[in-house]
């Protein structure tokens, strides 16, 4: 099979590619490009979103911006201020975010487990005979003191089915993992309909309070860090396996996340 790195960098580009798709648009967070008027008309009507580098990886530069009553509050990293005027949010923000391109995102409301966030991460990739196969999905619960879940940013990794069985009974579970499989191969059908070059992914999925699944963003150059952290072992050697196939060599220098227990 052809060796392939093709990234795309662009976390709008990507979602504007997902709401083109009539099953996947539904699945997407409303997003916009960052604007003052935006960020006020979407804090406004969710009160919680996500601001976010377009071009960013491992979680580094998001924040989570609230709406309180009359005032707004902001957290990056283990940071969280609050500003007592839109005016001074933009102020504030402006600061953060400076001449790069950034994205406003609906906040979704995440399960938690252990009193924290979790979101999940899925491996798609082309197995060995060029299809596309979901190989694995992990569970990423959020740093006590951050915003995101990254495991770069020290989040802590579960399986996927532990954690979501915490909110769910059995048949729940077992239906939820079959939709997420289910979600990722269609991402992966749509996202290289338009990039045949891709040969793996990494989809981040939400489960909100409801058990509702969400696409939070796809990562076209995907690092299987999180997978080294499971108790078995099968998923990371398959994903290992078929990244080889297709020229893809992983160092899996896997220090800043943790390993549930």
């Amino acid at each position: 099979m052809k060796t392939s790195r093709f990234t795309v960098k662009s976390k709008w580009t990507k979602t504007k590619l997902l709401q083109s798709q009539q099953e996947l648009a539904k699945l997407v967070p409303p997003t916009q490009l960052f604007s003052r008027k935006h960020l006020f008309d979407m804090l406004e009507r969710y009160d919680m979103v996500y601001v976010k580098p377009d071009a960013g990886s491992q979680g580094k530069g998001v924040m989570r911006v609230e709406k309180k009553g009359s005032a707004y509050q902001y957290q990056n990293g283990i940071r969280t201020l609050t500003c007592r005027s839109y005016r001074e949010l933009c102020r504030s923000l402006s600061k953060q975010i400076d001449s790069k391109r950034y994205l406003i995102q609906r906040g979704i409301h995440l399960l938690t487990y252990d009193h924290r966030p979790f979101d999940l991460r899925v491996m798609i990739q082309r197995n060995p005979e060029g299809e596309w196969e979901a190989t694995g999905t992990v569970g990423r619960v959020a740093h006590p003191r951050k915003a995101v879940t990254n495991g770069s940013q020290g989040g802590t990794i579960y399986a996927a089915d532990r954690l979501i069985r915490a909110s769910a009974d059995d048949a729940k579970t077992d239906e939820l993992l079959q939709e997420i499989d289910r979600i990722a191969l269609a991402v992966a059908a749509a996202m290289s309909h338009t990039y045949p070059a891709l040969n793996e992914l990494g989809l981040d999925l939400a489960v909100d309070r409801d058990l509702t699944l969400w696409i939070l963003e796809v990562n076209t150059l995907p690092d299987p860090c999180p997978f080294t952290k499971l108790k078995q072992k099968d998923t990371i050697k398959r994903i290992v396996s078929y990244g080889k196939a297709y020229g893809r060599y992983y160092p899996l220098n896997c220090k800043k996340s943790k390993q549930g227990m």
